[in-house]
């Protein structure tokens, strides 16, 4: 519960620093003592997930979005008998993100091959207004990779280790994020 709850955490600091990016119009809200002026979003950004790691990291960007519609990404590694793996995609569940800003939250950034196979699969069915990849860790090599092909992309990081195993996990990281906020998995 406490790593879930800390990835919350650090979700809605940088849901706050990102929003500070976006663009706010002056509107009017009624109060009981009367009528205030203040600023909100021009739109709600979509926030996505790749289950089942980034969940409670998305969380903490519900958390501060408290409007904003969801988008859920199923995604994982395939390992390969040589020891490289690919990407599988088996499901996306979104709104229309045509016009759209999306905050991709995931815990961590590995290779980055699956923040960007998931976005180019979004690009290729959508036009994006902008887009914004959100991850408590990131390797180095990650983010060169994320940068390289998807370079219109923000990216917004708790840190940024750098190196990776030969199995392209994060070191020092954390772990496997998805065993440790909801157990081993089989």
């Amino acid at each position: 519960m406490r790593f879930r709850l800390n990835q919350e955490r650090i979700g809605e600091v940088l849901a706050y620093e990102l929003s500070k990016t976006l663009k706010y119009k002056a509107t009017d809200v009624q109060t009981l003592l009367g009528t205030a002026q203040v600023n909100v979003p021009n739109e709600q950004p979509v926030l996505a997930t790749i289950l089942r790691a980034g969940l409670p990291f998305h969380q903490g960007f519900v958390n501060f979005f408290d409007q904003s519609p969801c988008a859920f990404i199923t995604a994982h590694r395939k390992n390969l008998k040589n020891g490289s793996f690919t990407i599988q995609i088996e499901h996306i569940a979104t709104p229309n993100l045509n016009g759209k800003t999306l905050i991709l939250c995931d815990t961590m950034l590995a290779t980055g091959q699956s923040i960007v196979q998931v976005c180019k699969e979004l690009i290729s069915q959508y036009q994006l207004k902008a887009l914004h990849i959100a991850a408590v860790i990131a390797s180095a090599e990650g983010v060169d990779y994320v940068q390289a092909h998807l370079p219109t992309a923000n990216l917004w990081l708790g840190a940024v280790d750098e190196e990776m195993t030969t199995k392209s996990y994060i070191v020092p990281g954390l772990g496997d994020a998805g065993d440790l906020a909801y157990g081993d998995k089989i």
